[in-house]
């Protein structure tokens, strides 16, 4: 077993050459950090501190969270990609990743959960929200421990050392008529007291944990019946008021048909009508959100969760990302299949898609002469911490300590200051430009690397061997 990330640091001071504060860009930033994790004081133009103070090795970036997870696919990358003999879409990608989700065993979710976020690590994100719903075994009986497959999930966060929103996913019916879920679907199952058990195991278990937070997700409108949603809605509350809530939404345009057909409204008309959507809430994709949609998402204080890679590779469409920044709408970004795990790729893919449209270039600069690199950053790391219920996303006193390290020796970033910094490590390409990533005040990636990364590697090489 790999050894865990311990939060056991004395306070400390971080002294970084230059860092992105919520103010701007200033130098010689000094950050006390408390034994907890988080920072208790941040101080600019410090020249000539010496002592105890650690040197951080290149200009410091508040840390990203990525908003939207299904760590087991990343054990499926590469085997989505051949044509078939009908049109291939979301829905034929479903069923495909219907039968490679009943070969999993929970051991096998542990070890292609802890790769993924080493990999996450590895690449600049520092929390991750974990939208799981694979709760039973292959057959579709629960484990002994209702709680079986989450526990695995946290066992994998804590041993990368990447912080985690761990959000179980109800999942109740077969589509907007009311099916029965079919074979494949049993695993996900849960009716409604069923599921505020999970939760409550859950919450026993870690709600005192300061490296994993607590929520829900609802899978979408055509998994959940509307009863159970609210039935399940009222629990939450009752344990935590300000629990983070989650859904997939009008990710595609059959989705956004059958809505309409069984239920008289769009997804996104639909669940404002029917749900108190506010600031908890991320909503996952709204790809086909209208206009009307996407000024109700903005004016609710709710986080659009986009994952451009993987809208992309299921050909879902194109987020109005335009748009919804112009109504001051909230956004971040999740690697969601894993078919990347690089929040510069998803950032750099979101404005490609944007110019790709309009036929225009820096569509999403936040205003004339602003960075594209800085605007999607800032707004990402905000929008990512806020659906991940974290203090994170900025260097500020009562913020998370989780930090990325830049490589200024690096060629994507060599000779590049401020926000060039920014935009060349989003749309320069290639491997990511890091130097160290930390994570309440915990280094877990040094010049580059995972210290676990090989002793990972195998288990995750072991674990896809089974599956074969």
């Amino acid at each position: 077993m790999v050894s865990h990330f311990v939060n056991s640091n004395p306070d400390m001071q971080l002294l970084a050459p230059l860092a992105l504060l919520p103010g701007g860009w200033k130098t010689d930033v000094l950050m006390d950090v408390d034994r907890r994790g988080y920072i208790t004081r941040v101080a600019f133009d410090q020249h000539g501190i010496g002592g105890k103070v650690q040197q951080l090795p290149g200009p410091v970036l508040p840390g990203i969270s990525n908003l939207h997870s299904h760590a087991f696919q990343r054990a499926m990358t590469g085997l989505t990609e051949r044509r078939g003999p009908a049109q291939d879409d979301f829905w034929t990608w479903r069923e495909t990743m219907y039968d490679f989700v009943s070969k999993l065993t929970p051991e096998a979710v542990e070890a292609v959960a802890c790769q993924l976020y080493v990999e996450l690590l590895e690449a600049g994100y520092t929390g991750v929200a974990e939208f799981h719903y694979l709760h039973h075994d292959q057959d579709g009986r629960a484990y002994a421990d209702i709680a079986e497959t989450s526990n695995r999930i946290v066992t994998a966060a804590r041993t990368a050392g990447i912080f985690l929103t761990h959000l179980p996913v109800l999942y109740t019916r077969g589509g907007f008529d009311g099916a029965p879920l079919v074979p494949n679907q049993r695993r996900f199952a849960n009716d409604g007291g069923r599921f505020c058990t999970l939760l409550e195991a859950l919450r026993r278990s870690y709600a005192n944990d300061n490296d994993v937070h607590l929520g829900i997700a609802l899978h979408s409108l055509r998994a959940v019946d509307p009863e159970t949603m609210g039935e399940v809605l009222k629990f939450a509350e009752t344990q935590d008021a300000r629990a983070p809530v989650h859904i997939h939404i009008a990710e595609q345009t059959r989705e956004v048909e059958e809505c309409i057909a069984r239920c008289g409204a769009r997804p996104v008309q639909w669940l404002f009508d029917n749900a108190p959507v506010d600031d908890r809430w991320c909503l996952v994709h709204a790809t086909h959100a209208n206009a009307e949609e996407l000024a109700a998402i903005a004016s609710s204080g709710a986080v659009a969760g986009l994952c451009p890679t993987t809208e992309a590779n299921l050909g879902d469409g194109l987020f109005p990302a335009e748009r919804y920044l112009a109504l001051k709408g909230r956004f971040g970004i999740g690697s969601d299949s894993q078919v990347s795990t690089s929040p510069a790729e998803e950032l750099r893919l979101l404005e490609y898609g944007q110019r790709l449209t309009a036929r225009r270039r820096a569509v999403l600069a936040a205003g004339t002469g602003a960075s594209v690199g800085r605007t999607l950053y800032d707004a990402a790391a905000r929008g990512g911490a806020q659906a991940l219920g974290t203090n994170a996303g900025a260097i500020a006193p009562g913020a998370r300590a989780d930090l990325v390290v830049l490589d200024t020796e690096s060629a994507a970033l060599c000779a590049r200051n401020e926000d060039a910094l920014l935009d060349a490590l989003i749309f320069f390409g290639g491997k990511p430009a890091l130097k160290e990533v930390w994570v309440a005040g915990r280094r877990v990636v040094s010049d580059g690397r995972h210290p676990h990364r090989a002793e990972v590697l195998e288990r995750f090489k072991s674990a896809l061997n089974t599956l074969n």
